[in-house]
């Protein structure tokens, strides 16, 4: 299948799960990460005192990073947010499967995830973080729809602009430790939960077709 051609089979997989209406049993959730970096002051900050205002120093120190994972349900005002220190195949399995065992998740009948084209995003992640027996793994996976979007096409995911919304919002550029980012973010999770934010997506198939139309394959007769 030509590059395009592979581009638009599958842009139109995602935007027709988006279309469809919210259904409980099929739950659509979209997931990203983002890398926090850690950073402490290298010299402690003054407060402010009678005449002379607070100060601080530019500088920093590194303190490493941590990974920051967002779950988005599109089709409802739903998302939940944690931090981890790291981002491998073994955290993002143990990660789907906290989705899944949520209320939320355990209610469906198989959950709609969609993915980018990392490695790890595979079902066989699930095969090594847990010491269950292999027919209570397959029937994890079985309850687990991957939809890929297409490469260079990270655009197609509605938890793209809610981890924009995480750092503007939540996320100061002075964070010291991973536990300090979790509470953060989960706490910022559950507000937005609470006041039933949602995301406003326009960008539909026929919306594709026009905008997109160099990218649809020609057939000349």
């Amino acid at each position: 299948m030509p590059p395009d051609a592979d581009f638009v089979s599958r842009m139109e997989v995602v935007l027709d799960r988006y279309s469809r209406p919210p259904d409980v049993r099929y739950p659509v959730i979209c997931r990203d990460e983002h890398a926090q970096c850690l950073r402490a002051d290298k010299w402690p900050s003054q407060p402010a005192r009678p005449g002379r205002p607070a100060t601080y120093d530019y500088e920093y120190v590194r303190c490493g990073t941590c990974t920051i994972w967002m779950f988005v349900e599109p089709l409802g005002p739903w998302r939940t947010a944690n931090a981890t220190a790291r981002r491998t195949a073994v955290d993002w399995a143990h990660q789907v499967k906290a989705i899944a065992d949520q209320p939320r998740g355990s209610a469906a009948e198989r959950l709609i995830l969609i993915c980018d084209n990392l490695n790890t995003h595979a079902c066989r992640s699930f095969s090594g973080p847990f010491r269950a027996p292999r027919p209570r793994v397959e029937r994890r996976v079985r309850r687990v729809l991957l939809v890929f979007t297409p490469r260079h096409g990270s655009w197609l995911y509605r938890a793209e602009p809610e981890l924009s919304v995480l750092t503007r919002q939540a996320l100061s550029p002075r964070m010291t430790t991973q536990e300090e980012v979790h509470a953060q973010v989960t706490a910022w999770a559950e507000a937005r939960n609470a006041a039933q934010k949602g995301i406003h997506w326009q960008f539909r198939t026929a919306d594709a077709r026009v905008r997109l139309k160099h990218l649809y394959p020609s057939i000349e007769t």
